[in-house]
């Protein structure tokens, strides 16, 4: 369930703009996410979203401890991230698509994750607890979003986030997302607890299945009973 593309795509691109515009140059660190966040009038899980999402495009990185970094790059390559052409996309189509990606960018990051992406991860794992403590279904969106985000932008690879772009366009032009319940929402946060902990151990295998598994009950909570090859590694029962 990625959340509103138009929200961060705006985002993003209102932070191209002011780069391009020579507010931030090569170098320098962008403000505090609290102060930007209110410049922007934004959440703070909105905005490290799309802050996520440039530095999986070479733009920003943060510097754990220190804030984010502006890298040299070529913002008009960046301009368009969303492709229309999966606009007419089934929930089922959007499933099956991150059925096949995710779980390998989970097995893959948890290789050679390192201590400071793992505190990251457990950030944002910390925000989307505090959306279910707090009954809050808007948090509870931009806060899987963002896990999943990051999750992305951690391989490095940029065409792995085009895609997720793509999905979430999709997504967010379905007429059939259901809200989530405060049942549902207990049972996203354990999955999720069990991702990072899978990753956390470096365990490939563990953190794929935990994905796959999460991806095939988030088919359930949406009553869709995703269509999977036969011999696919996905043993366990998905949860009811």
């Amino acid at each position: 369930m990625f959340s509103s593309s138009r929200l961060i795509n705006s985002v993003v691109q209102r932070l191209l703009d002011t780069i391009e515009q020579g507010r931030w140059t090569t170098g320098q660190m962008l403000p505090g996410q609290r102060e930007l966040a209110e410049q922007l009038a934004i959440s703070r899980p909105s905005l490290r979203e799309a802050i996520t999402v440039l530095e999986t495009l070479g733009v920003l990185r943060s510097l754990p401890g220190k804030g984010v970094m502006v890298l040299e790059h070529n913002t008009p390559a960046l301009r368009d991230l969303r492709s229309p052409t999966v606009a007419t996309a089934s929930l089922e189509n959007v499933l099956q698509l991150r059925y096949a990606l995710e779980p390998f960018i989970a097995g893959l990051i948890a290789q050679n994750i390192t201590s400071d992406e793992i505190g990251q991860l457990r950030l944002l794992l910390l925000d989307l607890r505090e959306a279910v403590e707090d009954g809050h279904a808007d948090g509870l969106v931009e806060a899987y979003n963002a896990f999943h985000r990051k999750l992305v932008a951690l391989t490095s690879n940029p065409i792995f986030l085009s895609v997720s772009q793509q999905i979430s366009g999709a997504l967010e032009q379905s007429k059939h997302l259901v809200q989530r319940n405060a049942a549902h929402a207990e049972d996203i946060l354990h999955e999720h607890e069990t991702i990072v902990r899978t990753i956390r151990q470096h365990n490939s295998e563990a953190a794929s299945q935990a994905m796959r598994q999460h991806i095939l009950n988030e088919g359930l909570r949406l009553n869709i009973v995703l269509r999977i090859p036969e011999n696919d590694p996905a043993t366990t029962q998905p949860n009811q």
